[in-house]
């Protein structure tokens, strides 16, 4: 338990000086950092587990269905991590 409390008290200076340093940046350059989104959401880490599962299978036994399975699911992940992005594809 002292251990705990030893950290607490370690990590709170540092707390105080990170607060300090986000305040003093934005009081000097009126620039506040932006909130990060997050890199997958439901469907895209969905997807990107099939794709690793379809590449292990690949390895493990590297013929021609396994090779077409990892190609679709490479397909499927480009194909949602561009919606995610807001790239939306020009048809002719």
């Amino acid at each position: 338990m002292d251990n705990l409390s030893d950290n607490e008290d370690v990590n709170r200076p540092w707390e105080y000086i990170k607060e300090n340093i986000k305040t003093l940046s934005y009081s000097v350059l009126q620039y506040e950092l932006k909130k990060q989104k997050p890199r997958f959401d439901k469907e895209s880490s969905t997807f990107s587990n099939q794709r690793k599962l379809a590449e292990m299978q690949w390895l493990q036994d590297p013929n021609q269905i396994n090779a077409d399975n990892l190609n679709n699911a490479d397909v499927k992940l480009v194909d949602i991590s561009g919606k995610e992005e807001g790239i939306s594809e020009s048809k002719n």
